[in-house]
This record gives structure tokens, C-alpha cells and sequence, in this order.
């Protein structure tokens, strides 16, 4: 049985999203068994909002502080040592549980993660994670915040862990590696870019060269490596776009008597669309390269984006995506200082 813990309080909903959340996933997965880290009041009077308690498989851990969505990584992993988001990831730490989940605040999720579970042999820096839709099905792209400078080394290692997750997760063998440039073009690009594209054609790793932006939801690569700055500002490009085609469409739809009639005899094939398009079934970015896994959510995640986040946690528990990063990257290390 897999056992994840829930950062029951993070996140701009908390409980009221996290807890039906958890109660629906345990109904779907029969081997899981899931932790609610928050206030014991809080979670327990939620529970009986929805006529149910703790069992063998739904246990409240009391957290007695939060971690506030603007609060200084900082000062949350200095001042709150028992909130709800550190005592989820110490459940890891400890082996109680395989994996954490937060909705909560990125910087103190990362700091607090990176602090409690260390980085594996061989990483330096820890990488976000995620999937985005594309017109050939799907792309996992990284680092989406975590780093904002990087080496060409650290973005190598983005690289390896990359394709080891798509690997592991997909069964994909020797999945495809692109670095996100300004330029297909050898010539074009920072040095640490071109720097980075040497140190991945001299490695095992399957890269096929450079993608330029466009390319994230039009090109058939598995993995798009990026530093951090750059990642976080595609994502929330891409997510502003969304939202803006999505509010332009209603608006159109609505501006007259014949476009509403348009919009009812369309309505299938719009529906299929958001189905296509929808955020929340791709919700959980993984921090890569910590010793044990821990999946961050939106923070304005609602209760099927949650669950999603959930699966995507206990996905990686069974693939042993930690493990196998970390045989990879020791026997990388290893082959290096042999020759």
C-alpha cells in the first residue's frame, strides 16, 4: 500500500478542496492510503461535512501552523516547524509515507523539501517539473521556477532527470531532449545555452537540439530543458493565453442572437476542447532530484486538479522516479571519473 501525505491546509482553498479531494482518490485507489496534515479541528470537522471520518486508510495528523501563500520561503522554514506543510514532507523524511503533496507556497514547499529530504548524489539543484498539452499529446517541461541562474552542468542535469521521469512514467525508451533557445541555429542562443548543448551531445542523454517557444506545444520532444527564469515565464505566458482565448471565445458566443445559437450547436466540440486543454488534468509538478517525491500543486487548484496531483504522486511512488535518478546519476558520476 502507498502512503501520501497531504499538506491539508495549503493552497488558496485548503481543506475545502483538499479533503474532498482525498476522499474521492481513495474511493478510485483501493492500495492507497492517504496522511491530512492540518489543524485536527479543521480536517475532522470537514470530514463529517461530507459523512466521513478517519479509517485505516484516511489518517489527521495535527499541524498546528499554516504557511501563509506570501510568506518568505525563509520565514517558514525557520519559524514554522510544525506547519502543515513541514510535517507532510518530514512524513516522507521519516518513511511514513512515500511522497508529499502542497498546494502551498512554491518557495517555502521547495526550501522546506530541499532542506528536509536533501538533494540526491550528484544533483545540485533541485528542478520543477511538469506536463503540458501538445498537439502531438504531451511534453514535459523543465526548470519551471526552482532556478533562476543555472550552469550548463545544472541544466544537464535537468536533462537526465527529465528524460528519466518520461522514462519511468511512460516506459519511453531513450525519450527526447530539447534545450528551449531563441534560435535553432547553433550560433544563436546565451553561452550557457550552447555550453549546455555540448555537455548533452557528449551525454547519454537523446538530444535532439534546439526548440524555440513555439515549438513547446507544436514539436514532438519528450522533455524541454530550461532554467528556471525562463520556464516559469513560458508557463505563465501559456496559462494567460489560455485564459485569454477562453474569454474572448464567451465573448464572441454571446454577442448576438445568432452566435448564442452557434455556440449551442458547437457546444460538443467546445467541450471536447477544454477536455483537451484543461490545466487541471495536468495538475502536479514534481520537484526533481530531492531524496523522495514531493508534487506541488496550483494553489487555486479545485478539488479534480488536486486529484490529479494525488495520482501524479502515487504514479511516481511506483515507478521509484527518486531511485532511478539516483542509479543513473551515480552511475554517470561513476563513468566520469573513470576516464
Amino acid at each position: 500500500m502507498i502512503t501520501v501525505a497531504l499538506d491539508a491546509m495549503g493552497g488558496d482553498h485548503g481543506a475545502s478542496v483538499t479533503v474532498p479531494a482525498a476522499l474521492t482518490i481513495l474511493r478510485k485507489q483501493p492500495e492507497l492510503k492517504l496522511i491530512l496534515v492540518g489543524v485536527r479541528e479543521r480536517l475532522v470537522r470537514e470530514l463529517a461535512q461530507h459523512n466521513e471520518r478517519e479509517s485505516g486508510r484516511l489518517v489527521v495528523r495535527h499541524a498546528s501552523e499554516t504557511v501563509d501563500m506570501d510568506e518568505p520561503p525563509a520565514s517558514a522554514l525557520r519559524n514554522k516547524k510544525d506547519s502543515s506543510m513541514r510535517v507532510a514532507i518530514d512524513l516522507v523524511k521519516s518513511g511514513e509515507a512515500q511522497a508529499a503533496v502542497s498546494a502551498g507556497n512554491t518557495g517555502a514547499l521547495m526550501a522546506t523539501a530541499r532542506f528536509v529530504l536533501k538533494t540526491l548524489p550528484g544533483i545540485d539543484r533541485p528542478a520543477i517539473i511538469t506536463t503540458l498539452p501538445t498537439v502531438h499529446g504531451h511534453v514535459h517541461v523543465l526548470d519551471l521556477g526552482a532556478n533562476v541562474d543555472c550552469t550548463p552542468e545544472h541544466l544537464l542535469q535537468f536533462a537526465v532527470m527529465g528524460s528519466i521521469l518520461v522514462s519511468a512514467v511512460e516506459g519511453k525508451n531513450n525519450p527526447s531532449v530539447a534545450l528551449l533557445n531563441i534560435g535553432e541555429e547553433d550560433i544563436k542562443g546565451s553561452d550557457t545555452v550552447k555550453k549546455a548543448a555540448e555537455l548533452l551531445r557528449a551525454s547519454n542523454v537523446n538530444y535532439c537540439g534546439y526548440v524555440e517557444g513555439d515549438e513547446i506545444y507544436t514539436g514532438s520532444m519528450d522533455v524541454v530543458v530550461c532554467d528556471g527564469f525562463v520556464g516559469n515565464v513560458a508557463l505563465k505566458v501559456s496559462e494567460g493565453l489560455a485564459q485569454m482565448i477562453a474569454h474572448f471565445m464567451s465573448q464572441e458566443f454571446r454577442r448576438n442572437a445568432f452566435t448564442r445559437l452557434a455556440g449551442l450547436a458547437s457546444r460538443p466540440v467546445i467541450n471536447a476542447f477544454r477536455r483537451r486543454v484543461d490545466h487541471r488534468r495536468y495538475n502536479g509538478a514534481t520537484f526533481l532530484g530531492l531524496n523522495g517525491t514531493v508534487i506541488k500543486s496550483h494553489g487555486n487548484a479545485d478539488v479534480l486538479a488536486f486529484e490529479h496531483a494525488i495520482l501524479e504522486a502515487v504514479t511516481e511512488v511506483e515507478k521509484q522516479v527518486p531511485q532511478r535518478i539516483g542509479r543513473e546519476v551515480g552511475s554517470m558520476l561513476e563513468k566520469r571519473e573513470q576516464a
